[in-house]
């Protein structure tokens, strides 16, 4: 515990410098509605900590968790599927590129008209801006494995899968927590823009409702809640890679 609170002391210390000199411009500024100082703001989320975490919140992490899920399994398929066949990679790789030049903010709308202003239309562009990372990532780790380790599993006459199970996964390992540490912060996005373009529930309906009403604290109030979900979210991810790939090193 004291060794992590050392580690993470520079970026406190930055962070705590960045809130003064927010203050004080926000305080000089004088116009809390375009913005507000960070005591503003922390007020205004006490102020509403009851629709914010009892409504608010669980359905942005709703979405959030269906539409990682999905990405998740949707990613791992995907590499896996171009690892193992060069006619997959070949078929599927630019159709996977090619889907991150959507921009997300025209299709999103779609996606609203398509599906109403239920749950699926935020897990789509969640889905859209999450899978990618993961399948590339994940793909670039099963092909970083060693072709000499594989060579000698095929001599003493090992399977695919014992290959695959014994070579690539734990190559990979450490390839697929990566993805799944920038895939959380982008799943959190992607609901918040989505609730953002429509929806009936979420912060980022939430934030859009209150920039309606010119409360600048009150836009500001569900992103730093989205944006500690996000660090809390990265940071159990982290936990469990620490746990689960014990011999890759500690920066």
């Amino acid at each position: 515990m004291k060794k992590a609170c050392k580690a993470n002391l520079p970026a406190l210390i930055f962070l705590f410098a960045l809130l003064l000199l927010w203050q004080a411009g926000a305080t000089e500024m004088d116009a809390a509605y375009i913005l507000p100082t960070p005591v503003q703001i922390l007020q205004r989320l006490w102020e509403l900590r009851e629709p914010l975490f009892l409504v608010h919140l669980p359905a942005t992490m709703t979405v959030t968790g269906i539409g990682l899920a999905i990405s998740l399994v949707l990613g791992l398929a995907l590499a896996v599927a171009m690892d193992a066949s060069g006619l997959v990679r070949r078929m599927l790789y630019p159709l996977v590129v090619v889907s991150q030049t959507i921009p997300t903010t025209a299709i999103a709308p779609l996606f609203v008209l398509w599906f109403g202003y239920g749950i699926w239309s935020k897990v789509l562009v969640t889905v859209l801006i999450t899978f990618f990372p993961i399948t590339i990532t994940v793909y670039d780790g099963l092909r970083a494995a060693k072709v000499e380790m594989i060579e000698l599993l095929q001599t003493y006459g090992a399977s695919q899968w014992e290959i695959f199970k014994k070579i690539k996964i734990p190559c990979a390992l450490p390839y697929f927590f990566s993805a799944v540490k920038m895939a959380v912060p982008m799943s959190v996005i992607g609901a918040a823009i989505g609730e953002w373009l429509g929806a009936k529930s979420g912060l980022g309906y939430f934030s859009r409702r209150m920039m309606t009403q010119l409360d600048g604290a009150g836009v500001f109030a569900p992103i730093v809640l989205l944006a500690a979900a996000a660090m809390l979210a990265v940071g159990i991810v982290a936990l469990l890679e620490r746990y689960f790939v014990r011999w890759r090193g500690e920066s």
